[in-house]
């Protein structure tokens, strides 16, 4: 096969204005309180054979290139989550991920047959892909929707975990093999994959964490690969000894993302950035394996039957039976009935069947596709309203700021790490004798492993690590300034000089 440059260049043109647009469509589809994914589907559909005349059909590859990018997003996920949050409601998110998907599975099995016309394996089939909440819905449209940490962390959990017993039980019923085995045999083969994937997760995690506290990499930026490749080992390791490869990248994800490892903050913005390119090139990707000339108002009206069935009842009762234990008040039962959001995922999972042949899987296809669209315009937007009519939201809510770790970016202000060498005549210096430019500051000292908030009588000694905050308008004028003081003392005047260790 001749390789095309010019078909390369078109590519890359193409991929870098869609992602470019995708990007920016962030803050539009934040502001409305709508998951990206739907900007993103829609994108898809647009480029492909009805739009700009893309074609893509390869079920297989989709199959493949949707796992991977469901892995990432995971991995984001568990390294992004705080588990001090998430901790009390764990139990909790793990209930909805297990005997909820079950309940939601049976309960959708039972209307699509009955109510749609389905055969038994396509109605259960449907059941399966529509049981899991999705991970990058649920974080994208829980940032503008403020609620007590129980429910956020019993979301953020169950969208977590709930993937790995999915995968299973479609890839089990698309195979035909799930009318081979009992039900119970069916519970202790999913159980089993999901404790073994949480096991290597943990094995991946806390071994992980353990060996990179004693490895000095040369530079900082491979660390944030280094902990996404330890989580992918965890997926590999599981899935080879036939374990759930979800599960153990997301669990194994959450342990490192907790740990007290160098550069945890590079690591996690790195871990977003990769999570967004992931959800954009995997949407759009859905969105271009969809043939509009395919939906007719039958699927559509199917689809919208679907929704009602899985929103109005699927959901809730599988909530009611995953919180009896919990005791919960009923308006939090509630809102977590409403606040099942899918995305992605059962779009994803419906290419299981496809890449198998399964009789009717392109019709799932669809039906899946137009209720994840519709369903998420309902329920993503109105979401602070119904959290506010149940009473769960208000406005003092600590989760409604909107905090950012280091806003530098914002004040147009660089961060200086300066380190003090033995022979530097920084040492003696007082603060306030660095004479700094106007704007610039100490804001901390490190010394013998200790930190000082400095003030102007603080007095700098040699192998301190200062912290300078700076206008990069003035930070030449800051760093010339600290490299004569370095050479000369603290009578120093704005002539040329000797270098303070900067990084």
């Amino acid at each position: 096969m001749s390789f095309d440059v010019h078909q390369l260049d078109t590519f890359v043109l193409v991929g870098a204005a869609v992602t470019l647009l995708a990007i920016l469509a962030v803050r539009l589809s934040s502001k409305a309180g709508l998951p990206s994914l739907l900007i993103y589907l829609l994108m898809g559909v647009a480029l492909g054979e009805s739009g700009l005349g893309i074609r893509f059909g390869d079920a297989e590859m989709a199959h493949a290139l949707g796992f991977a990018a469901l892995a990432l997003i995971l991995a984001e996920g568990g390294i992004t989550t705080t588990w001090r949050e998430v901790r009390p409601a764990m139990p909790l998110g793990l209930t909805l991920a297990t005997l909820g998907v079950v309940v939601s599975i049976a309960v959708m099995a039972v209307g699509a047959h009955y109510l749609l016309g389905l055969s038994w394996q396509l109605a259960f089939l449907l059941g399966a892909v529509t049981s899991p909440t999705d991970a990058a819905a649920v974080f994208s449209v829980l940032r503008v929707v403020p609620l007590p940490r129980r429910l956020t962390g019993a979301l953020e959990a169950e969208s977590g975990l709930n993937d790995a017993p999915t995968v299973v039980i479609v890839t089990l019923i698309a195979e035909g093999g799930i009318h081979d085995h009992q039900p119970w045999t069916v519970v202790g083969i999913v159980l089993g994959e999901l404790l073994l994937g949480i096991v290597c997760g943990l094995a991946a995690g806390f071994g992980g964490a353990w060996l990179m506290r004693r490895a000095a990499l040369p530079a900082s930026g491979l660390y944030p690969l280094a902990v996404l490749t330890l989580a992918f080992l965890g997926y590999g390791v599981a899935t080879a000894l036939h374990g759930s490869g979800f599960a153990a990248v997301y669990v194994a994800a959450l342990v490192l993302g907790n740990s007290d490892l160098p550069h945890r903050g590079a690591t996690r913005s790195f871990a977003e950035g990769v999570a967004w390119l992931a959800q954009i090139g995997l949407f759009v990707m859905l969105g271009l394996l969809l043939s509009p000339s395919r939906v007719t108002p039958s699927t559509v009206g199917l689809a919208l039957l679907a929704g009602l069935i899985l929103t109005l009842v699927a959901r809730p009762v599988s909530v009611l039976a995953s919180t009896l234990v919990s005791r919960l008040p009923l308006n939090e039962v509630a809102f977590l009935s409403w606040a099942g959001l899918r995305g992605a995922v059962p779009v994803v999972l419906t290419t299981i069947p496809l890449a198998q042949g399964v009789d009717g899987s392109s019709r799932l296809f669809d039906l899946v596709f137009v209720m994840v669209v519709v369903y998420t315009l309902l329920t993503g937007p109105t979401l602070p309203w119904v959290a506010r009519l149940l009473g769960i939201a208000t406005p003092m809510d600590p989760r409604s700021l909107d905090l950012e770790v280091a806003p530098l970016e914002q004040i147009a202000a660089d961060l200086l790490q300066v380190r003090i060498p033995p022979e530097s005549r920084l040492h003696g210096v007082e603060v306030g004798e660095l004479r700094l430019p106007s704007g610039a500051s100490v804001s901390l000292l490190i010394r013998d492993g200790q930190t000082i908030v400095p003030e102007q009588r603080t007095v700098l000694r040699a192998l301190d690590v200062m912290l300078v905050v700076v206008p990069r308008t003035q930070r030449e004028q800051a760093e010339r300034r600290l490299e004569q003081v370095s050479r000369r003392g603290r009578l120093a005047q704005w002539l040329g000089g000797g270098r303070a260790r900067t990084d």
